[in-house]
């Protein structure tokens, strides 16, 4: 299958990054194409942010999708900007690494709490958790402090930052999982897990294999729409 990552940030960086960590846990005969656009801000930190990218990426997703004729897609930015849009009006299924890492960690147990970069990014997710039916499980949103283009920039500082909310939220929230909440953290969650003592999700992985689950699923046709 042919697999559609778009990051609606245009740090071209990160990109390549969330693309490797997708081919990572990729299944053979899965083929990632990740991509950003140009014109949004370098980051998706807030709503404001979220809006700005917003006309950017539907036009990308439009022209990668005429052109490539992808299974599905990932938006790959924790605050699932534009999933509503695109969900109502793409051919094939749209699925956020918000939504993958909330489903995957509701799976796991009754509760779990969310790790993001900036307070300014804490309502929209919390929102998002409560449309996505996650609201009384997602025990807390919790902002490490981390810029988003910080994970790149000041990497071990960062993981730092984000190792230690996690193990706060592991001994505090009363949960069973905890879920990274940036496609820049991606790298970050296999070495945290044992550090929490509980599982702790990455949204790309997530996603790409809920992708790779549904496109094998019987029935799946009847999701393509008519154009």
């Amino acid at each position: 299958m042919r697999l559609l990552v778009l990051n609606p940030n245009s740090t071209a960086s990160m990109t390549r990054s969330i693309g490797a960590a997708a081919r990572a846990v990729a299944a053979p005969g899965t083929e990632i194409a990740a991509l950003n656009p140009a014109g949004s801000p370098p980051a998706i930190q807030g709503a404001a942010d979220g809006e700005a990218a917003l006309p950017h990426l539907l036009a990308l997703h439009r022209a990668e999708t005429a052109r490539l004729a992808p299974a599905a897609a990932v938006i790959a930015c924790f605050d699932d900007t534009g999933v509503w849009e695109l969900k109502a009006s793409a051919r094939h299924p749209v699925i956020g690494i918000g939504e993958a890492g909330m489903i995957a960690a509701a799976l796991l147990g009754r509760r779990f709490s969310i790790v993001t970069t900036l307070e300014i990014s804490v309502p929209v997710i919390a929102e998002n958790a409560a449309r996505y039916g996650f609201g009384e499980r997602c025990a807390r949103v919790r902002a490490s402090g981390v810029p988003v283009l910080a994970l790149e920039e000041d990497p071990e500082a960062s993981a730092r930052a984000v190792r230690a909310e996690v193990i706060r939220a592991a001994a505090e929230d009363g949960i069973e999982a905890v879920v990274l909440g940036c496609a820049g953290m991606a790298h970050l969650a296999e070495g945290m897990a044992a550090d929490a003592g509980l599982p702790v999700i990455d949204g790309v992985a997530a996603a790409v294999r809920l992708a790779e689950a549904m496109h094998g699923l019987p029935g799946m046709g009847g999701v393509v729409r008519a154009a």
